[in-house]
């Protein structure tokens, strides 16, 4: 889907929220991280997901499920770094 010059793109965008902690482990740690979820973008593509949906994943004390991100720059270490998400 091209969004190119269409400020309504969402409205036909099929979105999926991808919880990083169990998507998809890339180290065998067990747990999800951005590695992971990188490695099935082709996965997501082909079931037709035009934006992906991702909760918080940053640095974070954890007292409210990663919404109270405590460093913008700094991605909770258990999901990766953030050259992994750019």
């Amino acid at each position: 889907m091209s969004t190119t010059g269409d400020p309504q793109w969402f409205k036909r965008a099929v979105f999926y929220e991808v919880l990083v902690r169990s998507f998809a482990d890339h180290n065998g740690d067990g747990t999800g991280d951005l590695r992971g979820l990188t490695s099935k973008l082709d996965y997501l593509q082909w079931l037709g997901v035009d934006c992906i949906w991702l909760p918080p994943f940053f640095q974070s004390p954890l007292r409210d499920g990663g919404y109270d991100v405590s460093h913008l720059t700094e991605v909770l270490p258990e999901f990766g770094t953030i050259e992994d998400f750019q």
